[in-house]
């Protein structure tokens, strides 16, 4: 019996664990959707994480969707660009970026950014509620290009599309999988849904994104989820990588004071 299992199992081999680059360590942040509480605590954690965590090269990646919905998506977006003041730190263009962005110039794409979370960035502005009830969509399109910093704009607009770490590649929603890494449009990297959560085969690399919103992070072979709705549910995660080892970081919003947890998954 023992010999037929032996020959069962020759050749066998437990597959290899997806890895990022040796002696690298990334810190990969899910959707903040201007919940700056949240981010604040979880930056302090990713420090304090960092100092224990021993000697790495050390890389924070966000994933986009840093605006909208929550109340203070400009104090999120100066403390996103104050941070990298300090680390390394790379950011990936979410499609409310990109909303953003267009409205400056396009005024039915403002309407749209409006309606999904944008009025909550133009207020956090310091534009009055009553003000900003007043003015025509022209009216506040001409408001805009006075609230906003030139500099939040040109950080924004500067934000990168995907970023490939040894065997995982990092992208806002995810990505076509009829294309290549190489091939991918835009459009897709920050909008893609249904095409790319239902694949099952096997990517190239393993996709880790945000944009789809999960009760906790969702996760199989091929992609990890790390959106946990902090908006809504008051959860921010962070996904962190070494070696092909995985852990988590998360900061949440527990009847007014904020948790940190930090766990690691399979």
């Amino acid at each position: 019996m023992l010999k037929l299992a032996k020959l069962f199992n020759k050749g066998a081999s437990a597959k290899p664990l997806p890895r990022v680059p040796e002696g690298e360590r990334f810190y990969v942040i899910g959707d903040i959707h201007g919940r700056c509480d949240l981010f604040d605590e979880l930056i302090l954690a990713i420090e304090n994480d960092d100092r224990k965590a021993g000697d790495a090269r050390s890389t924070v990646v966000m994933l986009g969707d840093l605006i909208d919905r929550g109340p203070e998506s400009a104090r999120v977006i100066e403390t996103a660009r104050q941070w990298r003041d300090h680390r390394a730190v790379r950011y990936i263009a979410g499609n409310h970026e990109e909303m953003f962005l267009e409205s400056f110039e396009d005024k039915e794409m403002l309407r749209h950014f409006l309606k999904h979370g944008g009025r909550e960035t133009v207020l956090s502005y310091g534009i009055k509620k009553k003000r900003y009830n007043e003015l025509t969509m022209k009216e506040l399109q001409a408001e805009l290009h006075e609230l906003v910093p030139a500099k939040h704009r040109k950080f924004l607009a500067e934000m990168e599309d995907i970023i490939v770490a040894g065997d995982y590649v990092f992208v806002h929603a995810g990505i076509n999988p009829k294309h290549s890494l190489e091939d991918q449009k835009q459009s897709d990297l920050r909008w893609i849904r249904e095409r790319f959560l239902k694949h099952r085969e096997p990517f190239s690399h393993v996709v880790v994104h945000g944009h789809t919103i999960f009760e906790d992070i969702e996760h199989t072979d091929y992609r990890i989820g790390i959106d946990t709705g902090a908006f809504r549910t008051g959860k921010l995660t962070a996904l962190v990588l070494e070696g092909d080892q995985r852990r988590l970081i998360q900061t949440q919003d527990i009847d007014g004071t904020i948790a940190v947890t930090d766990k690691e998954f399979a």
